[in-house]
């Protein structure tokens, strides 16, 4: 799986400062831990991820990162690590499977990390683990197109964890909503901040300030 950008952008929006332990579930290659480790020096990051294949490889990049000392992988489905019994986190980044209806690739690990299956991570697991794992004050961040955020919200519900904040993806202005990264809490909020990411300026393929700014410490070139 090439690493994408709106994967990208959940990395370096999502709320990390102040938290010492944090957890990115299907980390994939690492990078939603490795960013996580890049702009909070004091955290001490997991992640876990149940394809040998690219646990091996966010492996070899965790050891050949600045923050190897931080980073630790387990290659194991998430039941497994629940099973463990892991000390409570201050926050957990996801970005999970979401092609529920689409085709499936013909490459078995592709098709795990972009669909919704039985023997893959459903919502429902994924909204349980973070509200039993999660800290009274800590924080899930999901990544998802606006219809599978809106299941996962409803799951999410269930399992006792509330929308907080919303960033809005968006191509270019006036294009359609491409992504929700969502934020959720044990606590309900009566309004959800919501704002708004536009990732190409008007009419053309150049970068948005906004994300030059947000993606900066990050991207090589912008």
């Amino acid at each position: 799986m090439k690493v994408s950008t709106d994967a990208c952008v959940l990395g370096a929006a999502a709320a990390v400062a102040g938290a010492t332990r944090l957890l990115d579930i299907g980390t994939g290659t690492g990078l939603l831990a490795l960013m996580a480790a890049q702009r909070n020096p004091e955290a001490r990051i997991e992640a876990v991820e149940l394809d040998e294949a690219a646990a091996a490889q966010a492996r070899a990049n965790f050891a050949a990162s600045p923050w190897a000392d931080r980073l630790t992988l387990h290659a194991m489905p998430l039941a497994q690590l629940a099973a463990t019994h892991p000390a409570a986190f201050d926050g957990i980044l996801c970005n999970p499977p979401f092609f529920r209806n689409s085709l499936r690739s013909p490459d078995a690990r592709r098709t795990t990390a972009r669909h919704t299956a039985a023997d893959s991570l459903t919502f429902a697991e994924l909204a349980e683990f973070a509200a039993a794992f999660l800290t009274p004050a800590g924080q899930l961040t999901v990544l998802l197109p606006p219809p599978e955020m809106q299941q996962f919200e409803r799951e999410a519900a269930r399992a006792g964890l509330f929308p907080t904040a919303r960033l809005v993806l968006h191509h270019r202005p006036g294009s359609k909503p491409l992504r929700h990264i969502t934020t959720f809490g044990h606590q309900p909020d009566t309004v959800v901040d919501t704002r708004t990411l536009w990732l190409h300026e008007a009419g053309s393929e150049d970068y948005s300030v906004e994300f030059r700014e947000l993606l900066g410490p990050f991207y090589l070139a912008l």
